[in-house]
């Protein structure tokens, strides 16, 4: 055997070992998958998330402004169904782009339970059952919490993904659906969810507006590897249309990382 063939081999060798090695490459503990024009990608995290109280907002109706009531700053108010003015640089919101934060809010197992037994007990009253998006297993692949090893190094508890809020208030969004009265405040565990960007290329770390849609319809639901259901903004609003998932929430939560292609191997 020559040695250029013996050099042929041993580059084979040496490239099937760095392909082994990649596909086995786990994500880092501020990294969570997307979905992004039908591609899988890759959101790196830079710094926590913010969700942003104008001075003259009330998120906690208590009757007081922000500006006047330092008890609104103790906690995050991380709101659905609020459009805030501004972003967490000041810019206004209709500037920044869009992270759709999708969650299942279906029942794939009725046998298995909420995150807790009150949570439950009130989303039966509520909806008659327990979305998946409550759910501590859910029944279908979502990429919050992070699902743990072989796709990430870290396992999420429920209600918890890395560098989101762990609380969120559903009170305005419940209230325009008739579940519960104006003003009143609905704080939950973070939803399981999976995220949609409209972009596909790499994209510099920014700050992204998150927009919650609830879809409705499992076989709309996207498949962990992104080769069914809403993998892109067109099959979003297409679900949308379709009635497999409703219109778009805004949200005060924003979110900073930058995304790249993920790499099937």
């Amino acid at each position: 055997m020559n040695a250029v063939r013996l050099r042929a081999i041993g580059c084979a060798v040496v490239s099937a070992l760095l392909l082994l090695g990649s596909a086995s490459a786990q994500l880092a503990p501020n990294q969570t998958q997307g979905f992004g024009r039908d591609q899988l990608l890759t959101f790196t995290y830079g710094q926590n998330f913010s969700c942003v109280t104008g001075p003259f907002d009330d998120l906690d109706h208590n009757g007081l402004i922000a500006a006047i009531d330092p008890d609104e700053f103790q906690t995050p108010h991380c709101v659905v169904a609020f459009n805030p003015a501004t972003t967490p640089t000041g810019e206004p919101a209709s500037k920044v782009k869009k992270l759709w934060v999708i969650a299942p809010f279906f029942e794939t197992n009725p046998s298995e339970p909420a995150f807790t037994p009150e949570l439950g007990e009130a989303l039966k009253q509520l909806f008659g059952f327990i979305p998946d998006a409550f759910k501590l297993h859910p029944g279908v692949a979502v990429q919050c919490p992070e699902p743990g090893p072989p796709t990430t190094s870290h396992t999420g508890a429920p209600g918890t993904c890395t560098m989101h809020t762990s609380k969120i208030d559903l009170g305005p969004a419940l209230a325009a659906l008739g579940k519960v009265p104006p003003g009143t405040q609905v704080i939950v565990p973070t939803l399981n969810h999976s995220h949609v960007i409209d972009e596909s290329l790499e994209t510099d770390p920014i700050w992204w507006q998150i927009v919650s849609v609830l879809v409705t319809d499992p076989a709309a639901w996207p498949s962990r590897d992104g080769r069914t259901g809403i993998t892109s903004l067109e099959k979003l609003r297409q679900a949308q249309a379709n009635g497999q998932a409703r219109p778009d929430s805004p949200t005060n939560f924003f979110l900073f990382f930058g995304s790249r292609k993920h790499e099937h191997h």
